[in-house]
């Protein structure tokens, strides 16, 4: 991380051209997930369509790692330089001084931590992560998001409640949409057609709460020229009392954002590892 932090951009994506191209290449695991995920998000593609999509996927895979360090290691203001441009923000920012909360979700599209810092930055906010296992790594991603003035709490209850105390308070929320919840926490609903198990926390907040809810990304830019962050408010139903009809405008969100630029997420990503049969996808 320190070594990526000190080389440029264009280095960077250039090794992580390499490194997903290799991942491409060989029969690694990375590739089979994502093989896999974009065949029956996409399977009204071409099979060559889908072979550029998965090479182009583990490319920015590499890349979301190997900038990891530009991100976490160098004083804020350096990691803020990176973003050259943004749409939407405006809305998002009108929203946070109307003191009715907002909740931020931030799917694993582009630079996500970029997103949260660029967005975050001067406000406060409270985002929820599943801790590591490895302690030092826990340490090191608290410690370093800690630098934009983010407080961050596990999801667990302790972590709900914290979160559900800021939205009340008028505060902005960061949640990572798109991870697998625990048993009691998901429904199965669609995701590019897919049921996948999705989790109902940003439905339940919103119930409890007045708050808004946007959605974005870090759009990594051609030629390492930086991130444009995009942000736009979710889709309307996911304010309905109905948590069914809440759940499909959360992952039709999650999808419109996707398809901004769908090389750019992180298709290896076992999205679909429950399954409501019971039956394995990967």
């Amino acid at each position: 991380m320190q070594l990526g932090a000190c080389l440029p951009l264009l280095v960077l994506q250039l090794l992580a051209k390499c490194w997903g191209t290799c991942l491409y290449c060989f029969p690694t695991k990375a590739k089979s997930v994502t093989e896999k995920n974009l065949t029956i998000c996409f399977s009204e593609k071409s099979g060559a369509d889908l072979e550029k999509l998965t090479r182009a996927s583990l490319i920015n895979t590499a890349c979301t790692i190997l900038e990891m360090g530009k991100s976490w290691v160098p004083p804020m203001a350096e990691s803020l330089k990176l973003v050259v441009d943004s749409e939407g923000e405006e809305q998002f920012f009108r929203a946070a001084r109307s003191k009715s909360g907002v909740i931020l979700l931030a799917p694993h599209i582009g630079n996500w931590e970029i997103f949260g810092f660029h967005l975050c930055d001067k406000l406060k906010s409270t985002w929820l992560y599943q801790p590591p296992k490895f302690e030092l790594l826990d340490k090191l991603i608290t410690k370093t998001r800690s630098r934009a003035g983010i407080e961050m709490v596990p999801t667990n209850r302790t972590g709900v409640s914290t979160v559900l105390g800021a939205l009340k308070r008028g505060e902005v929320v960061g949640i990572l949409p798109d991870q697998i919840p625990s048993l009691e926490g998901g429904r199965f609903t669609p995701f590019f057609g897919e049921p996948a198990f999705t989790m109902t926390l940003v439905s339940k907040l919103v119930q409890k709460t007045q708050a808004k809810v946007f959605c974005g990304f870090a759009k990594r830019l051609p030629d390492a020229n930086g991130y444009k962050v995009i942000v736009e408010e979710a889709m309307s139903d996911i304010y309905s009392k109905d948590i069914n009809k809440s759940l499909l405008a959360l992952n039709k969100t999650i999808e419109k954002t996707i398809l901004m630029s769908i090389e750019q997420y992180s298709w290896e990503y076992k999205r679909f590892r429950l399954r409501p049969d019971g039956t394995r996808f990967y």
